[in-house]
């Protein structure tokens, strides 16, 4: 993102990093014909497109600090369109959510899940019907709720705005392509595999379209996960008899800019009380009403980011 070098914040002490791959499957194409391509412009080739491949893995990071505090590991999982680097750094140059819970003590793992980043991609419609989707500047502006869409070319933010809006178009170029259903029970799967890899429960902070994608994983690995933190997630899992384990909903402000917003605001309100009505440790936390104004949909780009994380890890702590 926008951190320079020069601007960079300063590091956290690690202890060790790395990184791995987890899950997918392999397939074998046959019956495509040999296409002829240029590598280069001097370089010809014939490409036979059959054979076997290895698809819908997910890749991680993993990042432990020197100064560990807290042996419960954070996955952070991306929302819809984005990639892991939505939380390395916001768009403005600031620390990201990695870089926060490393400076708190705990182990981070990173994912890209299917298709985006560094995972599994699959360039064969027999196996992933398309096209994928690439959200526009305009999309974002009006469904992340920086400001309404008439506003748009103005770059006119709602009032309060805490998404730093003269960065807005850093936070565009992180955006890749994705695939709208399609690749859902992959991802599902994929991130039940990076689950199983780390091996120890985990709390599992998931954003938007990220936040279906943990549930369903949690569900299929409940002695993986001793907390869930969804931060405005699209979707509800059925099965909240089977959540065994702490749920922090955390959603932020302007949430009656589109009748979409206003639904999903009713249906964390009634994904809360349904968690508690099967006796499930929940708390849902609408930023608004708890005095802080403004929050964007990208809570953890907004510029007080670092202080939602800190409350989320504070949260944690009561585990």
């Amino acid at each position: 993102m926008m951190t320079t070098p020069e601007a960079a914040p300063m590091g956290v002490p690690l202890a060790g990093f790395g990184s791995f791959y987890a899950g997918g499957r392999q397939v074998r194409i046959e019956g495509q014909p040999v296409r002829r391509i240029q590598f280069t412009p001097t370089v010809d080739f014939d490409w036979d497109p059959n054979g076997l491949f290895h698809i819908e893995q997910a890749y991680v990071q993993w990042f432990v600090p020197a100064d560990r505090r807290h042996a419960l590991p954070v996955v952070l999982l991306h929302g819809g369109g984005y990639t892991g680097t939505m939380w390395e750094a916001t768009p403005d140059g600031r620390p990201g959510w990695l870089m926060d819970f490393l400076a708190m003590g705990h182990p981070v793992y990173v994912v890209d899940n299917v298709e985006r980043g560094r995972a599994g991609w699959c360039p064969f419609p027999e196996l992933w019907p398309g096209p994928p989707i690439l959200r526009s500047a305009e999309e974002a502006w009006s469904l992340f709720r920086i400001g309404a869409a008439p506003d748009f070319m103005a770059r006119r933010p709602f009032p309060r705005q805490r998404f730093p809006t003269a960065a807005f178009d850093e936070m565009i170029r992180g955006s890749v392509p994705r695939f709208p259903r399609q690749t859902d029970d992959a991802a599902v799967a994929a991130l039940g595999a990076v689950l199983a890899r780390i091996g120890r429960p985990v709390a599992l902070v998931a954003h938007s379209q990220g936040g279906e994608i943990a549930q369903r994983a949690a569900l299929t690995a409940p002695e993986q996960i001793a907390a869930l933190v969804l931060l405005e997630a699209s979707g509800f899992p059925a099965a909240a008899d089977a959540v065994r384990w702490r749920v922090l909903q955390v959603v932020g402000d302007h949430l009656d800019a589109t009748p979409l917003w206003r639904d999903l605001a009713g249906r964390y309100r009634n994904f809360a009380a349904d968690l508690t009505r099967h006796g499930v440790r929940s708390d849902a936390w609408f930023l608004a009403e708890r005095g802080v104004a403004g929050n964007s949909h990208m809570l953890m780009m907004d510029d007080n980011s670092a202080e939602l994380a800190r409350e989320v890890a504070g949260w944690l702590h009561t585990i």
